[in-house]
């Protein structure tokens, strides 16, 4: 399921007063008062797209002086947008957020609402998952809440792995290499990516760095006592990289093919049979194919590398979720409390459209994939967001920018390792 290009730059922090919220409750704040919220999301497609404005249409019908104003607005443009915002000290409402680094540097400038209150009043704060949760906190305060949590993990079609022969699901990397082979020589493409957006290729080396290095090998590196992300982990796993790039798994023109445009209607409609993906996958590539229903998905967790310092079970994720601007109306937490009610996220979860932080609505999940991933996140001892949001935009986009670089072969992995470690120590 995350990728900024522009330092924030640092705005005067705005008071601003919230009125509590009664929890799960339809009465808006102020009353009679018309009052307009803007809401940006990213949710370009059904089951999404549909589900939040009929929500919306369902919370302004309730409170007829709250006007919702939607904008949707794709992936990559949306960031550029936000970013735009957030420098000129206008952001939305609410707003499409991944939380990490990314919201902390939001919140560190004065742009966010901090709704600490809010989510203590009534017990709000206890209907979500400790771990989703704080992904949306800076300075022990919370400036949104999660919608949606998971895991990155290979997404493949069922079909196309029997037509190769294929009846086992890999394991190890060895296993791996071996299905990528079979699939060749079945004719079909392996894996699709959508490398023009850069972060599908991220999530790689990044899984890499957490099966060879571990929780241990990241912290070291990213508070840099111990360590560097020129320490052997974050190097090997460029080597994998090259290795995996090596055998042309990916689609023809993979570097210029883009996440929206490419990777999701090449799965949607069985033209590859694996990709590297969160859990938003299947809803996103059922709704990219021609059928709208795609193939038969199957899922398996990244596979084990040899001599790795890393748990098994260590998880490469992260979800989304509502970030709150800093002159939100005080009807904006009250919206963002339905949209997160047991009973809403239970009905999205039944459509499989997400995997719910609040864990009143986990009873919701029916698809048995992503049960599988429910399990693995809950199962996990190291969770580990995302890199480009966990770390700051600049250090993020480098990963980004960095690791394209191996892909497209004009970067080795020490350059690469390098290069990420003089951002991390930069301070940027």
């Amino acid at each position: 399921m995350k990728r900024y290009r522009v330092l924030l730059s640092l705005l005067a922090i705005l008071a601003v007063v919230l009125v509590a919220c009664g929890s799960g409750s339809n009465t808006s704040p102020s009353g009679s008062n018309k009052v307009t919220i803007n809401w940006w999301h990213i949710s370009t497609t059904d089951p999404l797209l549909s589900a939040w404005q009929n929500l919306a249409n369902q919370y302004m019908q309730s409170n007829p002086n709250v006007t919702i104003k939607i904008t949707v607005i794709a992936n990559d443009p949306f960031k550029t947008k936000l970013n735009t915002a957030m420098q000129a000290g206008t952001p939305p409402d609410i707003f499409q957020s991944w939380g990490g680094g990314v919201l902390q540097q939001y919140a560190a400038a004065g742009l966010l609402k901090d709704i600490t209150p809010d989510l203590q009043s009534g017990g709000w704060i206890n209907t979500f998952s400790p771990a989703a949760l704080s992904l949306y906190s800076y300075q022990s305060k919370y400036y949104g809440v999660p919608w949606d949590v998971g895991a990155v993990g290979f997404w493949y079609n069922k079909d196309l792995f029997a037509k190769a022969g294929i009846s086992q699901t890999p394991v190890t990397w060895n296993d791996f290499v071996n299905v990528i082979k079979k699939l060749k020589a079945a004719g079909i493409t392996p894996i699709a990516l959508g490398e023009k957006d850069k972060w599908p290729g991220a999530f790689y080396w990044e899984y890499f760095a957490v099966r060879l290095g571990g929780k241990d090998a990241f912290n070291k590196a990213y508070s840099r006592n111990g360590g560097s992300f020129t320490d052997p982990a974050f190097v090997q796993a460029g080597t994998y990289l090259q290795q995996l790039t090596a055998l042309r798994p990916f689609q023809n023109g993979f570097l210029g093919s883009g996440y929206d445009t490419d990777e999701r209607p090449i799965m949607g409609n069985g033209q590859a049979a694996m990709e590297l993906m969160g859990q938003w996958a299947p809803s996103n590539d059922a709704s990219s194919a021609t059928d709208k229903k795609g193939p038969n998905f199957g899922f398996f967790p990244f596979p084990t590398l040899p001599n790795q310092a890393g748990n098994p079970t260590d998880v490469l994720g992260g979800g989304n979720g509502f970030g709150i601007g800093k002159n939100a109306p005080a009807e904006t937490i009250n919206f963002v409390k339905f949209l997160t009610s047991a009973n809403n996220q239970r009905a999205l979860a039944q459509k499989g459209a997400l995997l719910p932080p609040v864990t009143a609505a986990l009873d919701g999940v029916t698809d048995p994939n992503l049960k599988t991933v429910a399990q693995l996140v809950s199962s996990a001892p190291y969770y580990q967001l995302y890199y480009d949001q966990f770390m700051s935009p600049a250090v993020g986009t480098t990963v980004n920018d960095q690791t394209q670089g191996l892909f497209a072969g004009t970067a080795n992995p020490m350059a690469v390792a390098q290069a990420i470690n003089t951002a991390a120590t930069s301070g940027g």
